[in-house]
């Protein structure tokens, strides 16, 4: 992966393993004391629809992504060196564990729509339950973007009781925000991370996306929903 955040961002200690993650997933302290999330490339298990070295390149990319945006829905993340080799970290968020996202994704709440915006804009094909959650203040956030970014439709995700809806205004503008940003570099960047297929991709489904801002209904020719759900 290309692209440096500095050395202040490089893991200096880990801390523990997520064991429930499917991939290598650690917890680690930065150069800076800084306690991050650490997917180094070689942990990734090998997919047959992504190249699994680009994982933490794609978890990266969509944090960028959802910043031109102004969605502001995934905690920080970027490349790092660590014990393992060159990956991804991202800032370690302490969650509510109170929260339950359940009846937020099955009413369609307007509080998932960045999260919803964010994952058609990325064509996100592992968008479970539980990787929408809170912090302490009550801020919600959405993780694990590994699996996303494909060039070919891979939308799989639990936030399907929006279909048919329109966009609200607010997101149709994060939306033209991004098309101007990849205009201006991130159609370059994502280039440089996973390849122009990709990058045209994401282009074309931002211009979709405005030419008609509406959620799509589950597809019919694949499986719509992430396994396991949460």
């Amino acid at each position: 992966m290309t692209g440096r955040a500095g050395d202040a961002w490089d893991i200096a200690e880990i801390i523990g393993r997520f064991r429930n993650a499917s991939n290598a997933t650690l917890l680690a302290v930065t150069e800076a004391g800084r306690m991050v999330v650490y997917k180094p490339e070689r942990g990734q298990r090998p997919l047959h629809d992504f190249d699994c070295r680009t994982l933490p390149a794609r978890e990266v990319l969509t944090f960028e992504l959802a910043g031109a945006a102004g969605l502001d829905c995934v905690p920080e993340t970027v490349p790092v060196s660590g014990p393992f080799g060159p990956g991804s970290a991202q800032v370690f968020v302490e969650v509510d564990d109170e929260f339950d996202p359940a009846t937020l994704i099955n009413e369609a709440d307007p509080s998932l729509w960045p999260i919803v915006t964010l994952d058609l804009v990325i064509n996100s094909a592992d968008r479970k339950a539980g990787h929408v959650i809170a912090d302490d203040a009550g801020r919600i956030w959405c993780i694990d973007h590994g699996l996303a970014l494909h060039a070919e439709p891979k939308l799989r995700t639990v936030m399907w009781a929006f279909s048919g809806q329109a966009l609200p205004a607010a997101m149709v503008e994060c939306v033209r925000k991004l098309e101007r940003a990849l205009d201006d570099r991130l159609h370059a960047r994502t280039e440089e991370l996973l390849g122009g297929e990709e990058a045209d991709a994401l282009a074309a489904r931002v211009d979709a996306l405005l030419d008609d801002p509406t959620h799509p209904y589950p597809p019919t020719d694949r499986h719509p929903l992430p396994w396991p759900l949460w």
